[in-house]
């Protein structure tokens, strides 16, 4: 029996952030080999929300690379570029013929997201969770790495191939396979340096509020200096009435490879002008290994290029197989 395939993205938007990497990417690594991986880079979801034209395609080549330097390893991963595969755009307006609306206007994350963009809010956004349904469902993959906040578009994926499959295809033969969510608990929600009830964000206008990934020493200094902390001297987790005090010791344990024991022991009676110091180098140091390998890999364009170009072509292979199965069971011709 051949591994189990996995598939996830992350969108071209902005820069990858400490939350994108300690809630799923350093997981992709570590559990990598176990797998058949397939990690794409989502940039047409960048354009459900307001975006720069000149950026995006710079965005994903940033990304691109980046996967490469946290340790994605090409002998268990395929990385490629969503719209580079245009099975994707077509599945999607396919699902959207058999999904009903108030499945769309009952996600969490469209009612955010259209309050913050008023008039503005695109039908893209509404329509974002099936195209999410056709990225995983092309693939066919066993398991889905999914954070608590991206729970819900998995059901939804799940629910629309669960009905394609009723609607269209016979029970012995389903056109989809039904994914299966793969949560980690640890780390798997890191939360905003000003704000330690909000999750981490690259749409968070507030730069202070994450560390990216490519930040340089100096930079990371200055935003652990300045983050939200509390007055209250002596460090413990899990007290809810203290939210940064949390996810700042969470973030010090997952990046320093020490157990949540050992820091609490460690950090019991400390102050913030002990921690925040042992905080940002434990930082820098964790980074440093990703961003040497980034510059590498970004001085070497044509490598970028030629691993964008394999994992699509690897990528459009499954994609169009898939595609092709969901038209005919929906009644298509073939073209001559």
């Amino acid at each position: 029996m051949g591994r189990q395939r996995v598939l996830s993205g992350v969108q071209s938007t902005g820069e990858l952030h400490l939350g994108n990497y300690l809630g799923a990417i350093r997981n992709w690594v570590d559990g990598q080999s176990h797998y058949e991986n397939y990690f794409f880079i989502a940039d047409l979801h960048a354009i459900t929300v307001p975006h720069n034209p000149k950026r995006l395609a710079e965005n994903t080549r940033t990304l691109a690379a980046l996967y490469l330097a946290c340790g994605l390893d090409l002998e268990f991963t395929t990385i490629f570029v969503q719209s580079h595969v245009p099975a994707h755009t077509e599945l999607t307006w396919l699902f959207n013929c058999i999904t009903p609306l108030n499945w769309l206007e009952r996600m969490i994350q469209f009612k955010e997201k259209a309050i913050k963009q008023g008039e503005n809010v695109s039908v893209g956004l509404l329509n974002y969770p099936v195209l999410q349904a056709a990225d995983i469902l092309l693939y066919q993959p066993d398991l889905v790495p999914v954070g608590e906040d991206q729970k819900q578009h998995l059901e939804l994926t799940r629910d629309i191939a669960t009905r394609f499959n009723f609607q269209f295809a016979s029970p012995k033969q389903p056109v989809f396979k039904i994914p299966e969510p793969l949560i980690r608990p640890t780390g798997a929600r890191v939360m905003s340096l000003l704000d330690g009830t909000r999750k981490m964000s690259k749409s968070d206008p507030a730069e202070l509020s994450r560390i990216n990934l490519l930040d340089p020493p100096d930079q990371i200094r200055n935003k652990i200096k300045r983050c939200k902390t509390d007055p209250i001297r002596g460090l413990t987790f899990d007290n809810p009435a203290r939210p940064e005090c949390d996810n700042l010791l969470t973030l010090y344990m997952l990046l320093s490879g020490k157990s949540k024991a050992a820091i609490a022991t460690e950090c019991q009676d400390m102050g913030w002008g002990q921690f925040k110091p042992l905080l940002t180098e434990v930082t820098i140091a964790a980074l440093k290994p990703i961003q040497d390998r980034y510059q590498a890999i970004v001085q070497e364009p044509s490598y970028l290029e030629s691993v964008l170009r394999q994992g699509r072509e690897k990528a459009a292979a499954i994609a169009f197989s898939t595609l092709k199965q969901a038209r005919e069971a929906l009644g298509f011709s073939t073209p001559l």
